[in-house]
């Protein structure tokens, strides 16, 4: 039988030769650079067309690293750019860039072009309002159709252009784009996430970091709301709304149940259906069993989903 990843993988986990793995792990090493500077880049048409690593994976690897864009291979670096470009201009692309990095300074150039060296040196200085200024004048006089907002303590800012999001690591220095597949593993990401849809789509809801560590999302079903629910499940003509809580509601508590630590629904004070979901940077269940996989862009997009229904159809007719 012949050597298989998972055999390589294991004996990294269990074997104590440290000497052994350090040479192993530059054998590696040396592979990946002959694929990316000498195999792949040298031939710039397959380098464009097929690179040898899935979706440039191996620029994220030098760039989650601390590598700079002097580390990186410049010809694939150029195309990986230049496909994000293409996708944010809605121009045909070889494979959409989901779960794409960059340079912050190359960020800055495909997104705010005119403005990129100005936006560079305010936030390599932390400059946020003059940050914003550019911003606004964007969204108010040159109507581009964007959002963005900084986190609480300034380590990341969070663009939504249309349905995608892309998110600054600030202090890092580099953005991922069209965020999808990737883990939030940070919790003063995952609120600014959460503030940044609350204010665009159901601005009343509540929201706020609870002391177990986890941002507590409550929207309430208001008690008009509830009077006007049938007794019964609804017939073929019966409303859309009764249809909904009848019929469809369990499934989508049955679905944030997989990315929720916790889900309460009570009656407040006044009478109203109140739904709370606890949500970490670590649930607690996926699939109904537990695990340690933590949440990612899609998940909350999901989540964020059932509340912008809840609020349209429930919420915000009755208020």
């Amino acid at each position: 039988m012949p050597l298989e990843p998972e055999h390589i993988e294991k004996f990294l986990e269990d074997d104590g030769d440290a000497k052994f793995k350090s040479e192993l792990l530059e054998l590696l090493r040396r592979r990946i650079d002959n694929l990316c500077f000498k195999e792949c880049e040298i031939d710039r048409i397959q380098c464009t067309l097929t690179p040898l690593c899935t979706h440039r994976t191996l620029l994220k690897l030098r760039l989650l690293n601390g590598l700079t864009i002097e580390d990186q291979p410049k010809f694939c670096y150029s195309v990986h750019k230049n496909i994000i470009f293409r996708d944010f201009r809605n121009k045909t692309v070889i494979y959409k860039p989901n779960d794409a990095y960059l340079y912050l300074v190359d960020f800055f150039d495909v997104f705010f072009h005119g403005d990129y060296r100005k936006l560079n040196k305010h936030f390599s200085k932390k400059e946020f309002k003059d940050a914003s200024k550019i911003f606004d004048d964007r969204i108010n006089n040159r109507e581009e159709d964007f959002q963005y907002r900084l986190s609480k303590d300034q380590n990341f800012m969070i663009f939504k252009y249309e349905d995608k999001i892309h998110v600054c690591f600030i202090n890092e220095n580099y953005v991922l784009c069209n965020a999808n597949r990737e883990n939030i593993t940070n919790l003063e990401l995952l609120l600014c996430l959460c503030n940044l849809f609350k204010t665009i789509y159901f601005p009343e809801v509540n929201l706020r970091l609870n002391d177990s560590n986890c941002v507590e999302i409550t929207i309430l079903i208001p008690k008009d709301a509830l009077l006007k629910i049938g007794n019964s499940p609804p017939t073929e003509d019966g409303s859309k709304r009764d249809e909904y809580l009848w019929n469809v509601f369990y499934e989508e508590l049955d679905a944030l149940s997989q990315f929720c630590k916790e889900i309460n629904i009570f009656m407040d004070k006044k009478e109203n259906l109140a739904i709370k979901l606890n949500i970490g940077v670590m649930p607690e269940v996926r699939m109904n069993e537990k695990s340690d996989a933590t949440l990612r862009y899609r998940d909350l997009r999901l989540i964020f989903n059932i509340l912008f229904r809840l609020y349209n159809d429930f919420y915000i007719l009755h208020v």
